[in-house]
């Protein structure tokens, strides 16, 4: 499945609620979004068709997202229909971690593959406050499970804020002794970036990357280690658009995800179904296309049009658009 400019759309995900049970500063205000209901939200057995389909005209992997998607009932479920739908080679999940330890058992046994951890800074204090109510202790735990679980590969996800000041050596050297693959990602001008927003963004927040990768260096000669290079066959799978490099004799990889400073939409491979089942060909655009009408209204050829509706207009690049009418925890993590 080609879109308009020739590239290889094969990658799918899905936000299965706007509903979290943590308030991030850069994702929500501090009282959360207005949240939608229940008849609002594509139901297990929608999100399940809705992927059938896709599989027959080319998708291939799936990501289940939020808000945070082990809040969503039935999530066990859903991974073990979506991993037994012919075309579809794995299915994995974004998530805060802290309901890992109690569900990877059975997430595992159902078929989740692979697992994005988010996690913003390894001190306790500014967790809470990035969290507004998590403990870093929860989503530690969740990490630690899932790896004890034996998915591969366990990535951490950490979005980079100038401001903030997070300790960005040591989160490169949890890759070193165990098989963590942490992934630095730009912070991105997505909902309301407006101060008096509550997730108010700002250009002089943005670390590109290149320049985090040479303080990484920096720090590391300064700590008595060796720099990072280039990743060899120690690369992790996944769909991802990351750019990875390792410490010599690591077990795990330190990648950068570059959506403003080296943006990657020549190689983009996916489309977004949000909770409410709107499709979004591009993560910065506000361009939707109603799949939950097709759902619940027409049959596997309507919501096979959607979907080629908004492949056809996926446009070519993000063009440093500032600002969406959705945030974060709207559109699908």
């Amino acid at each position: 499945m080609k879109d308009s400019h020739g590239r290889t759309i094969d990658y799918l995900r899905i936000s299965l609620t706007d509903r979290c049970n943590f308030r991030c500063v850069y994702c929500m205000p501090e009282d959360g979004v207005c949240q939608m209901g229940h008849d609002e939200i594509l139901r297990i057995e929608e999100i399940e068709r809705l992927v059938r389909v896709a599989a027959g005209i080319g998708i291939k992997s799936v990501r289940l997202t939020g808000g945070e998607p082990l809040v969503r009932k039935g999530v066990v479920g859903l991974v073990e229909t979506l991993t037994s739908i012919p075309g579809i080679e794995n299915v994995s999940m974004t998530t805060n971690g802290v309901l890992l330890p109690r569900m990877i058992d059975d997430l595992k046994a159902a078929g989740l593959s692979r697992v994005n951890i988010s996690l913003d800074t390894l001190d306790a204090e500014q967790f809470r406050a990035i969290t507004r109510v998590g403990n870093l202790d929860d989503t530690l735990a969740g990490i630690d499970a899932a790896l004890e679980a034996g998915l591969n590969p366990v990535k951490v996800n950490a979005v980079t804020v100038r401001s903030l000041n997070q300790d960005f050596l040591e989160f490169a050297k949890l890759s070193i002794d165990r098989p963590l693959h942490v992934r630095f990602i730009e912070y991105m001008p997505l909902g309301d970036t407006s101060e008096d927003s509550g997730t108010g963004w700002g250009k002089a927040d943005v670390i590109p990357s290149e320049e985090l990768c040479a303080l990484i260096n920096e720090q590391a000669r300064a700590a008595g280690l060796p720099e990072l290079r280039p990743a060899g066959a120690s690369k992790p799978l996944g769909w991802g658009p990351a750019r990875y490099f390792e410490f010599p004799g690591a077990q795990g990889t330190v990648g950068f995800i570059s959506p403003l400073s080296r943006h990657f939409c020549a190689e983009c491979n996916r489309l977004r179904v949000t909770a409410d089942g709107k499709v979004r060909p591009c993560l910065f655009s506000d361009t939707e296309y109603d799949v939950r009408t097709a759902l619940r209204e027409g049959d596997d050829e309507a919501v096979h049009g959607v979907l080629l509706e908004a492949l056809g207009a996926k446009p070519d690049e993000h063009h440093d658009k500032v600002g969406t009418d959705r945030k974060m925890s709207q559109i699908g993590g």
